[in-house]
């Protein structure tokens, strides 16, 4: 029996050599419409490959998914970080995990993950061809079961039993007509895991400055989230803001990305406790210039900045620091707003949030509700992550449940 697999990425991989290995007479074929297999693996985490993070308990680790969590809290108990750890552990290749829970493999090369999946599917027989796109699929009803004919863009036709779709997100509503002609709904692809384009920013000097916590708030909404912040020449980035994009995608999305952002530099401290806190400082070193010494952790140059903000001159001493100056660095520190007009997204690591919708899917086998013996694993599905490797996690998870099922269910 003939299962095919449409998209070579990590769930496409994954869903292949989990069928083959389940099922050793399953004649497995997976089909990349470019010329470049895992190219989304080669390029994440800066070319390390943020495999998955640890996190290793299923309910915890589903409520990193701003779309899907509740469905993947069971898939997670079936396959989740431990197991992905230990999948590519059996194939001798060690991850190590960094302070803030992302894996990465021992090499930081993300080639290793890409030679192994590369050299897995081949030992596992799975036959793979690149420049072969898939333009539609029409079911066939047979005596038995249900076939499927791939139509490919050069016009050739192929016959499958089993249908695996891991072609990823798209950023175009139109790149999933041909899945809605199959009877399926599709959510609204949006993107999800950007940068925020502030092109006012009165920080576009300080580029390459970042703090390891601090909290951005979108105004007039509950949106928040803390995290490491980095300032770029075009805005803020870092985990801060990434996350917040995949939480907001929608909302930001109906935006425009146009709002305002308030960050605050000490999210540890509230307003009283702020101001208690530079009261005791001017106490204990009155005759300090202000501009020059930096509180709370915070870079030098970050420091200069939000006095300058706060209109602090600069040799003034805190002894002689005003009320209505004091007040305005209280802002600066807490309630910094910065326009956003725009966002910035790579397209090598390009997220989405949207896909197939997932009550049409059997999230313990990953077939179809509508239509037997089709499958949808990773990206193309409704579910995308936080950053740090929560994304690929989901590609192993639901790469595995598919490939699994379709080997088990072949006739």
């Amino acid at each position: 029996m003939k299962v095919v697999v449409i998209g070579g990425g990590a769930a496409g991989f994954f869903g292949a050599i989990a069928c083959a290995r389940a099922n050793a007479a399953a004649e497995v074929l997976l089909l990349e419409k470019s010329n470049k297999l895992l190219a989304k693996v080669r390029v994440s985490g800066g070319g390390r490959c943020n495999v998955t993070h640890q996190c290793f308990v299923p309910s915890i680790l589903a409520r990193q998914y701003p779309r899907g969590a509740r469905q993947l809290k069971e898939a997670f108990k079936t396959f989740g970080a431990a197991e992905t750890v230990d999948w590519f552990a059996q194939r001798g290749v060690l991850l190590k995990t960094e302070a803030d829970g992302r894996m990465f493999p021992v090499t930081d090369n993300s080639e290793t993950i890409v030679n192994c999946l590369l050299q897995e599917a081949k030992r596992m027989g799975v036959q793979v061809r690149t420049g072969a796109s898939v333009t539609h699929i029409d079911p066939v009803n047979t005596a038995d079961h249900t076939e499927f004919i791939l139509h490919l863009s050069s016009g050739e036709r192929i016959t499958a039993d089993k249908v695996l779709v891991s072609t990823g997100g798209n950023p175009k509503d139109i790149a999933y007509d041909w899945l809605r002609a199959l009877g399926h709904s599709v959510q609204a692809p949006v993107p999800s895991l950007f940068t925020f384009n502030v092109p006012g920013s009165p920080l576009l000097e300080l580029q390459g400055v970042s703090v390891l916590k601090a909290k951005v708030q979108v105004a007039g909404h509950k949106l928040t989230y803390e995290g490491p912040l980095l300032i770029t020449h075009w805005g803020y980035s870092g985990p801060a803001v990434l996350k917040l994009s995949a939480w907001g995608a929608r909302i930001f999305h109906d935006l425009g990305y146009t709002f305002t952002a308030l960050i605050s530099w000490v999210p540890e401290f509230t307003e009283e406790t702020l101001r208690e806190q530079l009261q005791r400082y001017r106490q204990a070193h009155p005759k300090k210039i202000v501009c020059t010494n930096a509180l709370f952790g915070l870079p030098q140059r970050l420091w200069k900045s939000l006095t300058q903000l706060a209109e602090v001159p600069a040799e003034m001493r805190w002894a002689d620091l005003p009320a209505k100056n004091t007040n305005r660095l209280v802002e600066a520190l807490l309630r910094m707003p910065v326009e956003v007009k725009g966002k910035t997204t790579f397209k090598e690591e390009f997220v989405t949030c949207g896909g197939i919708d997932l009550a049409q899917v059997n999230m313990r086998t990953m077939e179809s509700r509508l239509q037997p013996g089709l499958y949808f694993a990773g990206e193309v599905l409704d579910i995308d992550g936080i950053t740090g490797g929560f994304n690929f996690q989901a590609a192993w998870t639901t790469g595995y449940l598919a490939g699994t099922s379709m080997a088990a269910t072949i006739i």
